[in-house]
């Protein structure tokens, strides 16, 4: 399993949401370079970068941080957040991203989905991100009436390389990721799951692990240390 450590940028500095609430957003880092290369330091294998800007505005917006990150990190990076055309998701590609995250997209365009897919193999990533079971857009300030089983079910054999839940209601928190949800989705798909919202504690990563998922993903637990590192490789 692939422990995630999360860096959301929003205005150029290293934020976490508490629900998907833009406008109760924590900072804890104001150079998300820094921040990144303190998670390689601490033995990460991936990162996982959002725009939490661009997730709303359908844009790159902090495309510059992005780059900076890129061009300072020797692991992996996935990035997520406003990537909405073919176009976009080849000049990431080309900046060095190794995986990028769909999410509006999938619901309103999933053939887009399909063709990225098809032009670069497991690489894509689609995030599905959910209120009450049902998928929310647009940097979540959109709910839509999507299944969110469904909405997975319709890239079964495109070649999507993960599938990011996020339980909205959880995320932030700290109370623990929606194992039940999460797992139940595993099991309707043979894509791998990475789980993503709600991380606490070690004993939740451990928890993901045990459900057979392929990944949690962990932000704001590891920034106020409540999870440390050393801890969550371990388990």
């Amino acid at each position: 399993m692939i422990v995630f450590p999360a860096i959301d940028l929003k205005d150029g500095h290293c934020v976490r949401l508490t629900k998907g609430d833009m406008a109760a957003s924590t900072v804890y880092n104001e150079d998300p370079v820094q921040q990144a290369l303190t998670f390689e330091k601490a033995g990460f294998k991936w990162l996982h970068l959002v725009d939490l800007n661009g997730a709303i505005e359908g844009r790159s917006v902090n495309a510059m941080v992005v780059n900076d990150i890129l061009h300072n990190v020797s692991i992996p990076v996935q990035l997520g957040g406003g990537i909405r055309n073919m176009k976009s998701i080849e000049r990431w590609f080309t900046s060095g991203v190794s995986r990028v995250i769909l999410g509006t997209v999938a619901v309103r365009e999933p053939q887009l989905v399909k063709d990225a897919c098809a032009k670069f193999p497991g690489r894509i990533a689609v995030s599905i991100d959910a209120r009450g079971g049902k998928v929310a857009v647009s940097g979540w300030v959109e709910n839509s009436s999507v299944d969110a089983t469904e909405l997975a079910k319709q890239f079964a054999d495109a070649g999507v390389s993960a599938i990011i839940y996020t339980d909205i209601d959880r995320d932030g928190t700290g109370t623990g990721p929606n194992i039940e949800a999460t797992a139940a989705l595993a099991q309707a798909v043979t894509i791998p799951i990475i789980a993503s919202g709600g991380v606490g504690s070690v004993d939740h990563i451990k928890a993901v692990k045990a459900a057979g998922l392929h990944g949690v993903i962990v932000g704001r637990a590891l920034y106020d240390g409540s999870v440390d590192a050393k801890s969550a490789l371990r388990a």
